[in-house]
């Protein structure tokens, strides 16, 4: 930044601080997630004035900003339109909505989707139509669902699967999935996927493997769960479609790697015998939005009109699982990958 700045210039920076003293603060919570997936902090005030003094640059003040809702432009977000939006910083105060009484809701952070969060929608559907691919296939088995989440997808899986466990270390999200979905066939267990076993004959590991230090021994170990005979789907984000055009890296905070298509299958033929890899793409309106967007300026339309927040507070929402589709062939415009493993 400082040889890109001429002299005068300002730098602005949104950031999360953390506050100096002791009271609860979700952006503590961050701050230890961070440190423990990939190294990295939050910082306070002060803190964040070191680095910027040490590059040459005068730290002036800190402006408290109050949150606001986002336009849903945010989440339908493709690269053609604006690369910047293709992943989702943490938003504090987006919170589920309308729970099942005694579950408590969840908040927004970035690290995972969430269904009942409006501003969330096109992620959930983007998950969850993968959820739904899947359950159409796993009718019989025995099933682990890991780094479940919220459970929504667990709950999915059990409509047709035998045994459904939901696996999840985080405690807030194992309460959330207990109290919200566990049933006659569905179960979770509050664990570590290096950690956990069970008598199971499906594997599904979703949008997760882009978080993990070592993707090479928990695919090793994915494979010894499920034995001969067994499957494994593993999902994770297409990197040529979610970093901006020309970056390697998306610069989601929560990512330590990221994948194009050939370096996932490569990924996942180290230590399967049977490797399918499927693409997610847009469909129908998303397909059409995206037309729009690359060929027609939608973008510089609707800002000219003044439509922005009018149009996208209404699409975003209206998006359905009928809005993305799963093929294979020519996977570099795929928004994920979706790999079928078998030993």
């Amino acid at each position: 930044m400082v040889e890109a700045a001429r002299p005068g210039a300002r730098v602005l920076i949104a950031e999360q601080l953390l506050p100096r003293d002791d009271d609860p603060a979700f952006s503590k919570l961050l701050d230890i997630e961070m440190l423990v997936l990939s190294g990295g902090r939050e910082r306070t005030a002060d803190e964040y004035g070191e680095p910027l003094d040490g590059a040459g640059f005068e730290f002036v003040r800190v402006i408290p900003r109050r949150a606001r809702r986002a336009s849903s432009r945010r989440s339908c977000a493709t690269r053609t339109g604006d690369a910047a939006a293709s992943f989702r910083a943490p938003m504090e105060l987006y919170v589920q909505r309308d729970q099942p009484p005694g579950v408590p809701p969840l908040h927004l952070t970035g690290e995972r989707t969430l269904p009942d969060v409006p501003e969330e929608n096109y992620w959930f559907r983007r998950h969850l139509v993968v959820y739904e691919w899947i359950a159409r296939r796993v009718a019989g088995r025995r099933v682990v669902d890991l780094a479940c989440g919220e459970g929504y997808g667990s709950a999915v899986l059990g409509r047709t699967a035998a045994s459904v466990v939901g696996v999840d270390a985080n405690p807030e999200a194992h309460e959330h999935a207990r109290l919200k979905y566990a049933g006659a066939h569905v179960g979770f267990a509050r664990d570590m996927i290096e950690t956990w076993s069970g008598d199971v004959d499906c594997v599904v590991f979703l949008q997760t493997i882009e978080h993990v230090q070592d993707p090479d021994a928990v695919l090793a170990r994915l494979h010894g769960l499920v034995g001969p005979g067994g499957v494994v789907y593993v999902s994770t984000p297409n990197v040529l479609t979610l970093a901006p055009l020309g970056a390697a890296r998306s610069g989601n905070p929560w990512h330590l790697r990221e994948y194009r298509p050939d370096e996932f299958r490569a990924l996942c033929a180290r230590h399967f015998t049977t490797v399918e890899l499927l693409g997610l793409f847009h469909a129908r309106r998303l397909r059409l939005h995206e037309l729009a967007v690359e060929r027609l300026g939608w973008d510089r339309v609707h800002r000219r009109l003044g439509l922005t927040r009018a149009f996208y507070d209404r699409f975003g929402p209206s998006i359905s699982t009928r809005d993305f589709a799963l093929r294979g062939g020519l996977l570099e415009r795929a928004l994920d990958l979706l790999a079928v493993l078998r030993p």
